[in-house]
């Protein structure tokens, strides 16, 4: 029985970790920096080639500002409605005077797509390193006016536009309104060597 319980909870840690380190926009070496765990032990636990030791599980999950029980919460079998909550503060994944990024799609779940809403302040940016190979990105301007750069292109977005591009290369969201512009931003992770 015990067997039975551990492998989806190993499981759900790996997921996490990874989950987490793409939402944040970290590479393996920022997080083996900020954790103190090796590249390649983080690899492994990610890949689920590794099931990380408590003492581990502690030090990734205070380089993410977790506690432990957060990072191996195993969500409740009984609904299959998952469900975040707007007053949810471990939703927020940024919240500055640039701009305030919620995340909109569940943390713990392994997943290639994430939802986020964006709301840049007046003169906020957001500006983001490139992600994995193949990485795009979908914008929607729900209020405001706002510029997208990806890479060296540009274009201006406003109320009601949509525009997907490149994100595996330097990328920005800038605000040219005169007040805050609220946006829906989608990423869906790429593989490396698919594009």
């Amino acid at each position: 029985m015990e067997a039975a319980t551990a492998e989806p909870l190993n499981q759900l840690v790996c997921e996490r970790v990874r989950s987490l380190r793409k939402s944040k926009s970290l590479t393996l070496e920022q997080l083996a920096s900020l954790s103190g765990v090796s590249r390649s032990m983080l690899s492994q636990i990610e890949r689920g080639a590794a099931n990380p030791t408590l003492g581990v599980a502690f030090r990734i999950a205070q380089a993410f500002g977790m506690k432990l029980g957060d990072l191996v919460d195993v969500p409740s079998p009984a609904g299959r409605i998952d469900v975040v909550r707007a007053a949810d503060r471990s939703s927020l994944f940024r919240d500055d005077e640039q701009c305030r990024i919620r995340t909109l799609s569940p943390l713990h779940l392994e997943k290639d797509v994430e939802f986020y809403e964006l709301t840049l302040k007046v003169g906020g940016s957001l500006v983001s390193a490139p992600h994995f190979e193949g990485t795009r990105e979908f914008l929607t301007v729900e209020q405001g006016y706002l510029r997208v750069t990806s890479g060296e292109e540009s274009t201006e977005l406003k109320q009601g536009d949509s525009a997907h591009y490149p994100a595996d290369v330097p990328h920005r969201i800038d605000n040219l309104h005169a007040g805050e512009t609220l946006a829906f931003l989608v990423d869906i992770y790429g593989r490396p060597g698919r594009r």
